[in-house]
């Protein structure tokens, strides 16, 4: 089978691999959409902290199975997508219910290779049924339950005043979520072009260019009291640090990107505000169902969100091309 192998950073090669051979309690997956997010972006540029190469990228998958374990409750040719969270089952964490927070996590694309490739091998577990939904929109599932996944760890209300800083897929869908659920938004991103693309097609009206007078700017418009819960998704320590600002008394403070370096920040500052302090690792189940049926429903309109694709044996050439032009890319989604 063809494969897209980050063999080091900066660098994708086409290779071809033997088909995998499905081990007890696995399903075999013919891949037809990989999503492309940060994390593949990271890979590719060398900034990842969690990973080693050479690696198969692709963790936002669909496709239609091929072939599953006797018994199991579905069935080749079914529409798919893939948890791409494999989790231990036995840690604490996982005995807690939270299987994304797993101690020895497997993450498809990050930890173990992933779905630019033309078959792959997952536990059945890790299926998700996506019965009524397009390749595209299955496709779609992971990034945005990972936004979903965020508003429930804050347990966003009606009303809340919410403060998102970046723009990318996974502020977007934490946006998009805060909003189902009755918050105001207000989303801020040093890149013009994603706040007018948030603003036009997604009709997040209240949008900030981020710069050196944004506490200026947040104070003056909140008449001091700033935000009940901050998501910081720009993935940029330096604004993770500054996010704690942006914080109402007895506010929540959501870290929902990741990157490599320290969270710093004045101890009173975060005292008296008797901050809640949250990091939000992957989804659970559940996230993915509520994206599921938000899907369904409409209450999200995929086509908005789906902004470029590309076939999948072109990605050598094109994975460039898509950094390079990232202000203007929300969600690229690869063909296979």
């Amino acid at each position: 089978m063809k494969a897209i192998v980050c063999d080091e950073p900066n660098s994708l090669v086409l290779v071809s691999r033997p088909e995998p051979v499905a081990e007890a309690g696995e399903a075999l997956v013919r891949i037809r959409r990989v999503g492309l997010c940060g994390t593949d972006y990271h890979i590719y540029g060398g900034r990842h902290p969690y990973l080693s190469y050479p690696r198969v990228m692709g963790h936002e998958l669909a496709g239609e199975i091929t072939s599953v374990p006797m018994g199991s409750r579905f069935s080749p040719g079914q529409v798919v997508a893939i948890n791409p969270y494999l989790a231990c089952g036995t840690c604490l964490a996982c005995r807690h219910g939270k299987p994304n927070a797993c101690a020895t996590i497997s993450v498809l694309g990050v930890h173990a290779d992933g779905g630019m490739c033309e078959i792959l091998a997952v536990p059945e577990r890790a299926l998700i049924d996506a019965e009524g939904l397009s390749l595209d929109q299955a496709a779609l599932l992971e990034f945005l339950a990972i936004g979903a996944h965020a508003v429930s760890r804050a347990s966003v209300r009606s009303g809340d005043r919410i403060l998102v800083v970046g723009a990318g897929p996974i502020g977007i869908a934490a946006s998009l979520f805060s909003r189902l659920d009755g918050a105001d938004v207000t989303l801020v991103d040093r890149r013009p072009i994603r706040l007018a693309y948030a603003r036009d097609r997604l009709g997040f009206t209240d949008t900030i260019e981020a710069g050196p007078d944004l506490a200026a700017i947040l104070h003056d418009k909140t008449r001091g009291e700033f935000f009940d819960i901050v998501f910081d998704a720009s993935g940029s320590i330096a604004a993770m640090n500054e996010a704690i600002h942006y914080l109402g008394h007895g506010g929540k403070l959501v870290f929902v990107g990741v990157s490599p370096g320290e969270i710093r920040f004045d101890d009173p500052e975060f005292h008296k505000r008797e901050t809640t302090l949250l990091a939000s690792r992957n989804a659970l189940p559940e996230d993915f169902a509520r994206v599921v049926s938000a899907l369904k429903e409409k209450k999200i309109s995929s086509e908005d969100l789906l902004t470029h694709r590309v076939v999948g044996e072109e990605l050598p050439l094109r994975f460039p091309e898509l950094i390079a032009d990232a202000d203007h890319v929300l969600k690229a989604v690869a063909s296979f």
